[in-house]
């Protein structure tokens, strides 16, 4: 007989340790997969390659988040934002962890394989990226960085996906997205700083030090002009630039957010970017929409 109680409890923790609670993450790796779709598709991407990289986002950022926890098991446990993870509170065990991220890649897997053999090549490359980003923090203080690669991915697979080719403007939106990813998670990266410094974890918050501030507007400073040469380069007009101009609003919000490094402060800068990534969408869908 079904022990339906313990059931319900190993699939609650198992929804816990891929944070499906906390949706950011999945915001923050749709939105540049969605901007990809749209300029590869004209404003019309495929309905079937617009679906398999939307349920793709969901499994892979829920895996990159499982095997975060389990690279972190031994590092969790000594940081109060992280005590409480299901591994770390030793709810889930590493091994169930493993089993549940090699499910989750094997599903995300199977979607890909429905696209052409170009994508599915890039998705070893991207499954490589998920797997590695959570011990660069162990090796370079610039694990922010990598996880702009991991979650960027998507980009150079939905032009391949929906165009057969991967074209420059798509490793410009690559570029962007490592961009984005460098300023959020580096004001995510402040939250922990203390904590990190004391367990010998690596960040570009700390590698930034006193000028954390200044670099992450530079980085965004960067990250609108790569924006607006893509912009040009795909013939986007008003729409599209308005959006930017509103991006880059939000940017100077997060500076005021950050500018004391206080926790809460910095936390609230790197929710924030949902809604820079959003505004750039809907100036893209507003463009793309006036001409079609």
């Amino acid at each position: 007989m079904m022990d339906w109680d313990h059931i319900k409890d190993r699939a609650y923790q198992y929804a816990l340790l891929m944070r499906l609670d906390k949706p950011i993450g999945v915001f923050l790796l749709l939105w540049p997969t969605c901007w990809a779709l749209w300029i590869a598709g004209e404003g019309n991407p495929d309905v079937g390659v617009t679906l398999v990289f939307v349920l793709g986002v969901v499994l892979m950022r829920s895996a990159g988040c499982v095997i975060n926890d389990y690279a972190d098991r031994d590092f969790d446990p000594h940081v109060k934002r992280t005590e409480q993870r299901p591994i770390a509170a030793g709810k889930v065990t590493p091994k169930e962890a493993l089993i549940l991220f090699a499910v989750l890649c094997g599903l995300a897997f199977a979607l890909v394989l429905t696209m052409n053999w170009l994508t599915i090549g890039l998705s070893v490359v991207g499954a490589v990226l998920a797997a590695a980003y959570p011990y660069t923090k162990r090796h370079t203080y610039l694990p922010q960085v990598f996880l702009g690669l991991a979650f960027g991915w998507a980009v150079p697979m939905v032009f391949a996906a929906q165009t057969g080719t991967v074209p420059a403007v798509a490793w410009l939106l690559l570029m962007a997205t490592v961009l984005w990813a460098t300023a959020y998670d580096t004001m995510y990266a402040m939250v922990d700083r203390e904590d990190d410094l004391k367990i010998g974890v690596r960040s570009t918050a700390i590698l930034f030090g006193d000028a954390d501030r200044v670099i992450i507007g530079i980085i965004q400073g960067l990250l609108l002009l790569t924006l607006w040469v893509i912009g040009n380069k795909v013939e986007l007009g008003i729409y599209y630039n308005l959006g930017l101009l509103v991006a880059a609003g939000l940017a100077v919000y997060q500076q005021y957010l950050i500018r004391d490094r206080n926790v809460h402060g910095c936390f609230q800068a790197f929710l924030n970017n949902h809604w820079f990534g959003a505004v750039i969408f809907v100036g893209l869908v507003l463009d793309y929409w006036m001409k079609n």
